[in-house]
């Protein structure tokens, strides 16, 4: 990708087209180099502050999710009524929604949990873009127990509370940390455009995005974005070691990856 980079840097692109895309030497000695460099403590100010809101937002799309997917095991009348509202969450335009959250959550209390109203608007487009992935992974990791361990449970009259705890939960755990995985690079992007689109609060890497694009600081803005990628990888990479040590000792996929 660097090589890339350097190729249609040099080669492909001209005259004013390469200052949209510096090299790659010019955006780290520029962006990231030197310790006095003023850019570089701003983006780690802002890489502290976007991390906060998208583990924030990502914990309360896991709590979320996960209680949304054990309503709609409990029955197929529960699975029926909430899981067009599931699918509804994933197809929301958050753009078009801004507005919207802007205004319906001008009043919230702002001591309520701590936070103050604009950081409420963040966490909800944060949870909004990120909770899917966790709802549809838990309820399919659920359903994904072998009937005849089920037909075990009945026979040694199992309640649904045993089921759940013994069989369901350790059935769903690949597909759950599966869900978990990709919603922490979801979370990472609903922090980012929420930051984008509400600018009041702590400087993030959205507000840094869209100081550098207004200021045309080319350099620094391809540094952002390359700090929110480490980010969003970091996240789903400590989400899949989690997983790993979670099956490993007994689901085929974690084994084969030991």
């Amino acid at each position: 990708m660097v090589g890339v980079w350097y190729i249609l840097h040099y080669f492909v692109l001209s005259g004013r087209q390469k200052v949209i895309l510096p090299p790659p030497h010019r955006v780290w000695a520029e962006s990231f180099w030197g310790w006095g460099n003023e850019v570089r403590g701003d983006l780690w100010e802002a890489l502290l502050v976007t991390s906060r809101l998208s583990l924030i937002g990502l914990v309360i799309a896991i709590i979320y999710g996960i209680i949304l997917a054990l309503l709609m095991n409990v029955s197929k009348i529960s699975e029926r009524a909430l899981f067009p509202w599931a699918v509804v969450l994933q197809t929301l335009p958050i753009l078009a929604l801004i507005p919207l959250i802007d205004v319906w959550f001008q009043s919230i209390d702002p001591w309520y949990f701590g936070f103050d109203a604009d950081y409420k608007k963040k966490l909800i487009v944060c949870v909004l873009i990120a909770v899917f992935p966790i709802i549809t992974n838990t309820f399919f990791g659920l359903k994904s127990a072998e009937r005849n361990l089920h037909d075990m449970m009945t026979l040694h009259r199992a309640n649904r509370v045993i089921r759940a705890w013994k069989l369901e939960f350790p059935a769903a755990m690949p597909a759950v940390f599966t869900g978990f995985r990709i919603a922490a690079g979801l979370s990472v992007i609903g922090a980012i455009v929420a930051e984008f689109l509400f600018a009041r609060g702590g400087i993030g890497i959205g507000n840094s995005i869209r100081l550098y694009n207004g200021l045309a600081r080319y350099d620094d803005l391809l540094a952002t974005i390359i700090v929110s990628s480490i980010l969003g990888i970091l996240v789903f990479w400590v989400f899949g070691f989690f997983g790993w040590v979670v099956t490993r000792h007994w689901h085929a996929s974690a084994v084969d990856r030991a």
